[in-house]
Parts: C-alpha cells; structure tokens; sequence
C-alpha cells in the first residue's frame, strides 16, 4: 500500500509540473502575476525585500509584486497564499513561517499549475526550489566566529531564534553551537536555556533578553537569528547598564542596528541583501514559467551578486544556495543604507 501511495504522489507530482509547462506556454508573459508572500510586510527586513521586488517588476515589466500577512502569524500566512492562489497567479514565492503550516496549502498551488519558489524553507517539501544566499549552519559558523570575537573566545553563551519551528533559525544556531564545539572550547552553551524563541518581534526578544540577563548572571552573550534578536537585546542591555559587557550578535538590517553598532551594544550583524532574495525568488520563478522546472540546475543564474551561481546544497536537495552573506560592525555600518 506504501509503495502504491508513493507511485500516486509521484504521478500527481508530475502532472502538477506538466501543468504548470502548460500554463506558461500559452499564457502570454505581460499576464503573468508573480506574488512574493514574505512573513509580513511592515519589518525593515521585508520592507527593504519589497525593494527588490518591486525593482524586478520595474526591470522586467512583469506583473511583480509583494503582498505578505499584517502580522507574524502562521494561520494569516496561509490566508494570503489561499488568496493568491483563488486570485489565479502564476507564481508563488513564499518565506514561511511555519513549513509545516503551508505543506497542504502549497501543494494544491502546485497541483493547479502555479510554479511554487520558498526562501529560508529548507524543510519545505511542496516547492519547486529553496533558493538561500548561503549554506545555513556556515552562516551559523560565521556569527559564532563574530560572537567569539567578541567575547574574547571565552564565557557562557545562549542562542536566539524566531520560533522553534523556523527551519533555517534553527539551522543557522546548530551550525553556531557546533562551529563553538570545534573551534571554541572556552565557550559553553548555556545548558538551562540554550535556545530562546523571541517570536521574531523586538519587544518580545527585549523581554526575553532581559529575562535571561537577571535570571543567569553568568551569561555572557548571545547570538541571534531573527532581525529583531540583536536589537531588541541591545536595548535589553542598555538599559540594565551591562552594554559592551555583554557581547550580542546577530543578524539583522544596518539601520536597524545602527545606533547599538556604533554605541558598542551589538558587536556585529550579519545578514544577505533581503532585496536581493526577493529580486531573486522572481527571477527563479520567471526562468520557472519560461523554461520548466528542468532549468533548475546547477549553475543557475539570478541576476543578482552573490546569487548569480546557485548550487544544489546536496544531491536529490530541493534546496539552492548562493554565496551572499554580508558582515556589518561599527567600521563599516556606515557604508550601507536600509
């Protein structure tokens, strides 16, 4: 019975990328609608990913755009893909929130032709392709480095995510955890509470950050996932008046981060351009509906710097990566903008 569910999965599987051929070879390309769905609309993060968006439709002169949910919530971001998939769009590009959430939902896209492209979805079975501006636990790798630095290669530390079901946050601090174990043996993970979710919002990892920093005095750092880690424990920290004692990196946006940058708060953040995976998930898409899914394949090129050579990050992956991380402290925030 096994075996005969997997061939019908397999079966529907193909006839949804048939489809989608279809779909694309009559269908006039200035009809195309391409719809990135990102956690929600409002952070810097996706405000500066609608930028790149909004520069591929103005490139391309197709029907590109950005519509995301009011609020982090997984059951509003399944609302909006059923949305745009009652809206007859051609393409959907998703960040989840919650993988799992959007397995039923992105599955039926695909089953009516829509060609299905996720970012940070390293989990996600229903897309065509997982595109990420790097391979996940080397940019955990690379934050352990910076938050090493920082601390001097020494004391106690704990990890910060979005939420504990979030595939790549996870993954960035495994790969974190480990660089630590093989590199840094005077560092410790904080046993009591070695991964603390923060909800992706800055009051919430304030609070949270605050509430480690009283209840573990023996806590010397923290390295964050979410763009509102770094922040929202800086201002922990600075109000505890323990700023530049204690070491915060994390990823997150230049302007966001920069007043605790240059106030010696957070020691670095680290990040990929979120206007160029946005630029990037519609190129994806179009080559998608211009060409099959048979264009996936290494070597393949979207247009952007550090995206321009993807690779399958292992074989039979659904998952593509680039080489777009970026590096930001007090030297060189100055330099960028968003």
């Amino acid at each position: 019975m096994k075996k005969y569910l997997a061939i019908l999965t397999s079966i529907f599987m193909v006839m949804a990328l048939m489809t989608v051929a279809t779909a694309a070879s009559v269908k006039p390309e200035e009809e195309w609608k391409i719809v990135v769905v990102p956690k929600e609309d409002l952070s810097p993060w996706f405000v500066r990913m609608k930028v790149g968006v909004d520069a591929y439709a103005a490139e391309t002169g197709l029907n590109a755009y950005q519509k995301g949910p009011a609020a982090i919530d997984a059951a509003m971001q399944v609302q909006v893909v059923q949305d745009m998939i009652a809206q007859g769009v051609d393409a959907i590009c998703v960040v989840p929130i919650d993988p799992a959430a959007l397995e039923p939902i992105l599955a039926d896209a695909m089953e009516k032709g829509i060609v299905v492209v996720t970012h940070e979805g390293s989990t996600q079975e229903n897309t065509m392709v997982n595109i990420e501006a790097f391979v996940n636990r080397d940019f955990g790798g690379f934050l352990m480095d910076n938050l090493a630095k920082a601390m001097g290669e020494t004391g106690t530390y704990t990890t910060m995510v979005g939420f504990l079901t979030n595939a790549s946050h996870n993954e960035w601090m495994d790969g974190a955890i480990a660089r630590q174990q093989e590199l840094y043996p005077n560092m410790t993970l904080l046993g009591a509470n070695p991964r603390v979710e923060s909800e992706d919002n800055r009051d919430t990892a304030y609070q949270r950050a605050k509430e480690l920093f009283k209840m573990y005095p023996e806590l010397d750092g923290i390295v964050g996932s979410a763009s509102t880690d770094a922040p929202g424990s800086g201002r922990a920290a600075e109000e505890l008046g323990i700023a530049g004692e204690f070491k915060i990196v994390g990823t997150g946006t230049p302007n966001e981060n920069r007043p605790y940058l240059e106030g010696n708060i957070v020691s670095a953040i680290a990040l990929w351009d979120p206007a160029a995976a946005g630029y990037a998930m519609c190129e994806m898409a179009v080559q998608i509906l211009r060409n099959g899914v048979d264009i996936v394949a290494d070597g393949i090129d979207l247009n952007q710097p550090g995206w321009d050579n993807m690779q399958f990050e292992a074989p039979g992956s659904k998952t593509m990566v680039g080489a777009g991380w970026i590096a930001i402290d007090a030297s060189n925030v100055g330099d960028y903008d968003f």
